[in-house]
């Protein structure tokens, strides 16, 4: 029940409708399962035995409606007619399970991209405690299990309504035979959800873990290839991922091969419960079973189509035991606090004023408390402070990453909320220590899912001083960067972000240590470029070395969780940046 609660909760209004149209259409294939049993034994009997078309009064009005003039005839067009029935059977069938497969399969896209959509649209405090490898594992493969969930679902509820009617039908035909197959098959049925059904959700939970801890290792060996190479560690992490990797081979060939155990148990059972028939009835009627072969026959069709079915039902339902874990989180993350953000116009014209500003992480314990501070516009502001000191929390809180708990922050009369939020980020160029570049060109990098403006990407690219150099020694705004920027210097993928940063012209300018992982005369350069392109915007610079900050006109503190205003002296010196740091 757990299991169809999620599900009622993930389809939306649309998939319920085809869900509902699927289970009537099953009903319908139901019946014309049946009724393909059901017609091979009155075939038999009349192509056995002429005088039965005669002696039976549907088989005479049938033969008298349609004006047939011999026997022969007759049995030659009831054996036409089952061969069109059994075409459209096939055929009606096959559609049927391209409706399966359209619904279950279907939805891959509709989960992946609700799974996308709630990543995409989650706050970034939350974002940044998730694992991106985690995250990613969801969408590729646990939105693709899922559809393996609904299909195994979809195909015991098409086949309960099969088993349902053939067991009324071999109630009618012998009620005794049939409840002595019931019994057995329950039995049977018992057996396999309290042995095999078990280890198949245990190693559904494996396989998650598994997985997890595979996709953990591949991301973290890729994003530290360079350090791998020069450490050495290869063999470590080779091991660390066939760890990973066979641990979910494991659990899938444990699965795969349990999956099989239904069918090989349940047509021995068939097979035996055919020949017990058999025997019952020659010691019933102390002959032979010429007398019975119509009987038989109905019985021998109605087990052959039966035991697909109660397998497909038992298939289906370890199914969903091995892929109930990717149910729970999908139905955990798409039920994800998703921000909700207007976008209200905000004009900065004056200044940002923060008004007794507190936060925290954690319940109780304030990185930051009671700040108070006004920056003008056109200012350049530098914050600094030790390690964890809450510099990069404040920026994030004046530029709009992270709600303030306490307090509240102004843009000349207005108050930033939830109303105005997506505005104000506009507003933003963001320059982070840690450059991340997509393997795509330069150009589809510094418009970053804008719309592509050759001349504007050219105009920024020289404001950052890089064209020159792509336009020489590359294929300008076609050439290809790499993952993460591998075939650029640490020196050019900043540049790459500064013209990132003023593609959309912001007014702010916001440098998270952009220049602490560059060499001195590398920072340097790149910090008279950034002073010299934000004469007229106001900027931010969150910075560990005072080197960087000869250009700004107001320096911040903040250790303790306050923040204190102090002052640049005329000349920055090694020692004072190293003192004051």
């Amino acid at each position: 029940m757990k299991t169809l609660h999620k599900l009622n909760a993930l389809l939306t209004r649309r998939d319920k409708r085809f869900l509902v149209v699927l289970v009537l259409f099953s009903i319908v294939i139901s019946l014309v399962e049946t009724i393909g049993i059901s017609a091979i034994m009155p075939f038999v009997s009349v192509a056995g035995n002429f005088e039965t078309i005669h002696s039976n009064p549907y088989y005479q009005s049938a033969y008298e409606w349609f004006g047939f003039q011999s026997d022969v005839r007759f049995v030659v067009a009831f054996g036409v007619l089952l061969i069109f029935f059994y075409l459209f059977r096939s055929f009606i069938n096959l559609f049927y399970f391209y409706l399966l497969a359209r619904f279950s399969k279907g939805r891959y896209h509709l989960i992946a991209y609700r799974l996308f959509e709630s990543y995409v649209g989650m706050p970034y405090r939350h974002f940044i405690e998730r694992n991106s490898a985690e995250l990613t594992k969801a969408i590729v493969n646990e939105a693709q299990n899922l559809t393996q969930l609904l299909s195994a679902l979809m195909f015991i509820l098409s086949e309960v309504f099969i088993v349902i009617l053939i067991y009324g039908m071999f109630l009618y035909i012998n009620w005794k035979i049939t409840l002595l197959l019931t019994v057995i098959l329950l039995l049977n049925a018992l057996f396999m959800t309290q042995t095999v059904s078990k280890l198949i959700k245990r190693e559904g939970r494996k396989r998650e873990e598994f997985q997890k801890r595979f996709y953990d290792v591949v991301s973290a060996t890729l994003g530290n290839f360079k350090m791998i190479k020069l450490r050495g560690n290869e063999g470590k992490v080779l091991r660390r991922f066939a760890e990973a990797s066979e641990g979910f081979a494991r659990a899938n060939i444990i699965n795969e091969t349990l999956t099989h155990f239904p069918r090989l148990f349940l047509e021995a059972i068939g097979f035996s419960l055919i020949a017990f028939i058999v025997v019952y009835l020659v010691y019933k009627n102390q002959t032979d079973i010429a007398s019975a072969f119509g009987l038989l026959s109905m019985f021998v069709l109605g087990l052959y189509r039966l035991m697909p079915s109660v397998n497909r039902i038992m298939t289906g339902y370890n199914q969903i035991l091995f892929y109930g874990r990717s149910l729970d989180i999908v139905h955990n993350d798409l039920f994800y606090e998703v921000e909700d953000l207007g976008d209200e116009p905000v004009v900065f014209e004056r200044e940002i004023y923060l008004e007794n500003l507190g936060f925290s992480y954690v319940e109780g314990q304030e990185i930051l408390r009671d700040i108070t501070l006004r920056i003008r516009k056109g200012e350049k502001v530098a914050f600094i402070g030790p390690s964890g000191s809450g510099k990069s929390t404040l920026v994030d809180l004046i530029i709009g990453l992270y709600r303030p708990q306490r307090g509240r922050i102004l843009v000349d009369d207005t108050e930033l909320t939830e109303r105005n939020i997506k505005s104000w980020r506009r507003r933003i160029g963001y320059i982070p220590q840690q450059v991340y570049l997509f393997d795509g060109t330069v150009a589809q990098n510094v418009a970053l899912e804008e719309e592509v403006d050759r001349q504007r990407i050219v105009e920024v690219l020289r404001q950052a001083k890089i064209w020159d150099f792509l336009e020489k020694h590359h294929r300008g705004l076609d050439t290809r960067v790499g993952d993460g920027g591998v075939k650029l210097s640490g020196g050019q993928k900043q540049r790459i972000a500064i013209a990132r940063a003023l593609y959309t012209d912001p007014e702010i300018l916001v440098l998270d240590e952009a220049t602490s992982a560059l060499d001195t005369e590398t920072e340097r350069e790149i910090m008279e470029e950034i002073y010299r392109i934000g004469r007229d915007k106001t900027l931010m610079i969150i910075a560990h070395r005072l080197s960087t900050l000869e250009g700004c006109d107001a320096l911040y503190r903040v250790e303790g969780g306050t923040v204190r205003k102090g002052s640049l002296p005329d000349k920055i010196s090694t020692d004072y940046s190293r003192s004051l740091l």
